[in-house]
This record gives C-alpha cells, structure tokens and sequence, in this order.
C-alpha cells in the first residue's frame, strides 16, 4: 500500500535535504507530498569484482522523483561510472554511509542493483519489499532464498517478456548494445592493421574485413560500429528474418543452405549437433578471409553454441583476432576463456567477462532507465504493488512476495537442498 504523507506523518521541514549519513526512511520531497504518495528505492554500491555499474546515475533520479518515488544511493556507489556523491545530492537524492546500509534496505519499497543482492542484503528486505536486478534464476539460488525467506518479491531483467511494451525495460537489450559496441573496438584495437581503407601516394590499403556471428542487439551493434570505424563487414545468423537489418547497416548478410531456427521472443532457439557440424564446415571458408570475427550467439538459459572450433580458429591468418562475447556463459569459440586474451597459434582470441561494465557511464544511465519505466509499473492508482495480472511483471517475477515462482529457480532450489 501506498504510504500516507502528512498530518501526523508530515516529517519535518528541516530534515528534507539529502545528507551523507542519514538513516531511516527518507522523507518525501515537496512534490511528492503534492502527489500523496511516497515510495523508497534504495540503491546500494554494487559487491561483486570487478562490477562498475551502478543501478542510479543523478541524471536519472528525477525521473524516479516524478514517479513518487524517493531515492536514497549509497555513499560512492556511482564512483566507477564517474557519479559523485554531489552530483547525487544535487540531484535531490539522499545519500547514506555504509553504516546505515542496513536501515535502509530494511526501509525501502525497491531496492536496485546490477547484480543480484547478496544474502545477507536480501535477507534485509521488508515483507512485500522488491528487489530489481539481473537475478538468474538457475544460478544465484542464495539470492532467491533470503527472498523466499523474507517475504519479498525479487523482479530479474532476465526475464523480462519481449513484448513491446517492454521494450523500455529491457536491460538485456541495453546492456547488449554496450557490449556490441565494446566489441568492435577491441577487436579494431587487437588487429595488428588498419580497419578502414586508405589511399596514399604509397599505395592503397585495402579495409579489414569483419565477420559477426549473431545479428541480435549485440551483433548489430557491433557491425554498425566496425562499419562507422571502416571495416568491410559481412554476418550470419541462423534466424533468416535477421537479414533485412543485417542489410540495413550497410553489411553482408550470409546465406548458408541450412534450415532456420526461429525462436520464440525474437531468439534462436537451440540447434541439433549435426546441423551445428553442418554449420561450422558451412562458415569456416568465411572464418578463414576474415581479419577480425566476433562472435555473439546466445540461447536464453542454455550454454552458448559453439559456433568456432580451435581448427577453425588455426584457419585464420596471423595477427587475427577472434571477440567472443558469449565466453562467460560457455563461448561461442572453443578455447576462449572469459575474461582473458588467449592465442591459438598466432591469432588473439578475446574472451569477454563483464563487458558493459567496462563502459560504466552509459551503460548505467541505460540501465537506470530501464529500471525507472519497471518500477514505473509498481506505482499504480495511488498505490505501490507488484500486480501479476500486468504481463510484464509476472513474466520477470521470480519470486513474488516469498513465493518462488520461477520453474528453473524451483528446480534449482531443489537440487541445492
């Protein structure tokens, strides 16, 4: 239910300014008191290594602010993304020390993060509370039991329903863009030569080619940067209705005689091993003349394809370079390892680990956007709640208010126990 703001409740005047240390529920701003309506979000630094992002950026904080929302960040929580504590209380946002971590969470309607909430933060959420974050259902099983336990309702970007009205929340997608772009770059600043043409009075050097493996959000992405930098890009993907916009960034599409794997929500689905051979023996020619190849297949839940053998790795000439944007959930290239820069024979295959928060400025400001249109859909005629009868939040509920809700995340549970 919505908190009722004034009378007896009216906080006083002097405590509505943001200061470093406040503890407790943070009052409501003027205008929220004018909506009737004030809803905590708390935003905790993130914990995990190596993670930049956080889930608030100050450029942000008015758009919770219009919602009926009141926003409280923890102290050098956006310090990686270059967002001082300030720049947050300019923002009208309330930022507390570590010291009253606790408090807050245990007083807030929302809490978001990038990552999953640890345990013992989960653990802290208020009955009915709401936890958003990328929460993987199969895997942070530690996360859905502190949320089971508590009685809150823990709400995963992973699985957002791809419908259209989601489209604004789609962290995935957000994320995928940063990665996509991120890719071409490394690839770009691996390749021991150039990626565009150029035309001296030396002679002419002929522009890179560039193969992208996967035309999701990612691979587009990748290829409209490789083309912006110069590169001659050619790609393939086993969804044939991905050609149109492959075409319309200004590359080559493939065409392999194989059947296509539609899948549901604009996905591919899972191929078999023998048309996964079949695939591979189809794309290594294309593998074997390209400078730089990225890779970017995924299946929702599933480990990535395999889509690059090492023999077809040692086709590729020398001082190639192989970005496989798939390493941390299995590789897409055999041998790649997430996180690190390998060599099969003389060419650099790059693994990816934590891509998007190697550019944590936008790719932040990206996903707190994406947080504010979902927690858009909590606020609802006057009152905060988390209405499964909404398709969008009963598609990424995974647990909703101590009830494990989530299929994969049941099972997980069960085979932990």
């Amino acid at each position: 239910m919505a908190r009722a703001v004034g009378g007896a409740n009216q906080a006083d005047p002097a405590r509505l300014s943001p200061l470093l240390g406040a503890v407790g529920t943070a009052p409501c701003t003027l205008t929220i008191r004018e909506r009737g309506l004030c809803v905590k979000i708390v935003i905790p630094a993130e914990t995990r290594a190596g993670e930049k992002r956080v889930a608030m950026m100050p450029s942000v904080v008015r758009k919770f602010t219009q919602l009926g929302f009141d926003v409280a960040v923890q102290s050098g929580a956006g310090r990686e993304a270059f967002a001082d504590d300030a720049a947050y209380t300019e923002a009208e946002a309330q930022v507390f020390d570590e010291a009253a971590l606790t408090e807050q969470i245990a007083g807030a309607d929302v809490v978001a993060s990038v990552r999953p909430l640890d345990y013992g933060r989960a653990s802290r959420l208020r009955r009915g509370g709401v936890s958003i974050s990328f929460l993987s259902p199969a895997q942070d099983t530690e996360t859905i039991k502190a949320l089971r336990d508590a009685g809150a309702t823990g709400l995963s970007f992973d699985l957002l329903p791809r419908i259209s009205r989601a489209q604004s929340m789609d962290a995935l997608t957000s994320q995928a863009l940063v990665a996509g772009y991120r890719a071409a770059l490394v690839g770009a600043d691996r390749l021991p030569s150039f990626f565009p043409l150029f035309m001296t009075a030396a002679g002419t050097i002929q522009p890179a080619k560039v193969l992208v493996l996967g035309a999701g959000v990612a691979g587009l992405q990748a290829i409209a940067t490789a083309k912006r930098i110069g590169a001659k890009v050619s790609a393939y993907d086993v969804r044939p209705a991905s050609a149109d916009e492959v075409k319309s960034m200004g590359a080559t599409f493939i065409t392999l005689d194989l059947e296509a794997l539609e899948g549901s929500g604009g996905y591919a689905r899972e191929m078999s091993e023998d048309r996964a051979d079949r695939q591979r023996e189809a794309l290594t020619p294309y593998i074997s003349d390209a400078d730089v190849v990225i890779t970017t297949a995924a299946v929702p839940g599933r480990q990535a394809p395999l889509l690059v053998t090492r023999a077809m790795v040692e086709t590729m000439k020398p001082g190639s370079v192989v970005v496989d944007l798939a390493s941390e959930t299995g590789g897409n290239v055999e041998g790649s390892v997430s996180g690190e820069e390998i060599l099969v024979g003389q060419v650099t295959v790059w693994g990816a680990k934590d891509v998007a928060s190697e550019m944590p400025v936008h790719a932040s400001q990206l996903y707190a956007m994406n947080i504010a249109a979902l927690a858009g859909l909590l606020v609802k005629e006057g009152e905060f709640v988390v209405d499964l009868e909404d398709e969008v939040l009963d598609g990424c509920a995974v647990v909703h208010d101590g009830e494990v809700r989530n299929e994969a995340a049941q099972q997980a549970l069960q085979g932990g126990a």
